[in-house]
């Protein structure tokens, strides 16, 4: 399923037929220059790369996550480049996530070596200059009604982390710096000082 897209036009939705792991597996393969998305109602979700200072900014959240995940031993962390297949079928990739090990060890043997099929504990996104805030919230309750137990929609922009959390109204909090874990991930503290200010 080969295409072309200027840049201009991206952020782009698509419609697609649905996709066995195989079959999406192999279309991102074949346009390694962007990433894909894909929503429950079969949707698919075409965008550029980050803007340099995003991928900064992504790469010290998932440092931070992963050196605390290593100490605590419960459970694994992946970057942006991982896939999920959700309950409610469709196939995201947050920026950041922690998965228990319990979960991980419940999938079958076909996705564990594929895309997990379920939705991580913990769910991080991060706002880019090019992405609406209207869209990546969808995105996060999304993740909350398809069993994450904690959201954090972080936005440099405005220095704000937006919290979710399953039953409850989101909560933002603004010029911190720092923000503490809770459920599953009770203990972890994300230092937001080197992700306000990536170049400092």
């Amino acid at each position: 399923m080969a295409f072309t897209i200027k840049d201009a036009w991206l952020p782009a939705t698509l419609t697609a037929a649905p996709m066995t792991d195989e079959e999406f597996a192999a279309l991102v393969a074949e346009h390694p220059d962007l990433s894909f998305e894909m929503s429950a109602d079969g949707e698919l979700i075409v965008m550029p790369p980050n803007y340099t200072k995003t991928g900064i900014r992504n790469q010290e959240i998932g440092s931070q996550l992963n050196v605390w995940a290593r100490r605590d031993g419960h459970g694994r962390v992946a970057d942006s480049s991982a896939g999920f297949l959700l309950p409610n079928g469709a196939r995201r990739s947050p920026d950041a996530s922690w998965i228990s090990l319990g979960k991980i060890r419940n999938l079958d043997a076909h996705s564990r070596d594929r895309y997990f099929h379920l939705c991580p504990e913990l769910v991080i996104e991060l706002r880019s200059d090019a992405d609406r805030l209207g869209a990546l919230r969808d995105k996060m309750r999304e993740y909350i009604d398809n069993g994450a137990q904690l959201g954090w929609l972080i936005d440099p922009s405005r220095e704000a982390v937006e919290i979710f959390r399953p039953g409850a109204e989101i909560e933002i909090r603004e010029h911190i710096e720092g923000i503490e874990g809770e459920g599953p991930v009770t203990g972890f503290v994300l230092d937001l000082r080197p992700v306000w200010n990536p170049i400092a």
